[in-house]
């Protein structure tokens, strides 16, 4: 008991050292943004209330992460994915920026993308892959893909359907629990994760400057309909599975 009870200890305290590391980012990184007059006074604030929302999440979380006493390179860098999309999510109910600073959010948003495809393989390299890390990754690509929707939504580039795609992964929680065979596990697929990739990628574009209303339309649009043919083969797999014994 004593030495489970030192390994989460370890734990909590390397996990609070990172996220205090995660603040002070997110501050830095806030100050050039907050320059704009359309995000107003309380941006940087905004980024800090999400933040410590999630690092609360977090620390409450890190029990599924047993036995490892470390919190590892891949939840690090899932963290600092957190830090920049908590940036964008601060961004929610401002004015459109100016085109400078939507060439900073654009980046922000590619560099997001990017550290995603190295979680993954930091987990499998380091040896700390869990329950905890694989939830963390997905709650951030689902956070991060509502953010873009909303953003494109409120700043005119999309119409307000778009929000379908950052609310579709929501919508299908709720519905699991209406109908219990719908919280089953899915097999992995790379097409999944590809059309994950694709999302991001698509409501990043329509962020940017140069893509006009009608084609950042066009790009949303594709890709919901890439999302919603994926979570119905999903859907339909486990839909024929619904009375298989566990």
């Amino acid at each position: 008991m004593r030495d489970e009870t030192d390994l989460r200890g370890a734990l909590q305290r390397q996990a609070r050292w990172l996220l205090a590391a995660g603040a002070v980012a997110l501050a830095a990184l806030a100050l050039p943004l907050a320059a704009d007059p359309a995000l107003g006074a309380f941006f940087v604030a905004r980024a800090g209330l999400l933040y410590c929302g999630i690092a609360t999440l977090i620390l409450a979380g890190l029990a599924a992460h047993a036995p490892h006493r470390r919190f590892g390179p891949a939840n690090t860098v899932t963290l600092a994915r957190i830090v920049l999309i908590c940036l964008l999510a601060a961004l929610m109910g401002t004015a459109a920026p100016d085109e400078d600073c939507l060439w900073l959010i654009a980046g922000f948003a590619t560099l997001a993308l990017a550290l995603d495809g190295v979680d993954g393989w930091a987990a499998r390299r380091s040896g700390l892959a869990s329950r905890f890390g694989a939830r963390f990754d997905m709650e951030a690509d689902a956070f991060f893909v509502l953010v873009l929707s909303v953003l494109a939504w409120q700043w005119d580039k999309v119409g307000p359907w778009v929000l379908l795609i950052g609310a579709m992964r929501y919508l299908y929680v709720l519905a699991g629990a209406a109908w219990p065979w719908l919280r089953a596990p899915v097999p992995d697929s790379v097409a999944r994760k590809a059309v994950c990739v694709i999302q991001i990628l698509a409501l990043t574009a329509c962020l940017a400057p140069p893509v006009p209303p009608a084609a950042a339309a066009a790009l949303a649009a594709g890709a919901l309909a890439l999302l919603c043919w994926s979570f119905g083969r999903d859907i339909i797999w486990l839909w024929r599975r619904r009375r298989v014994p566990a």
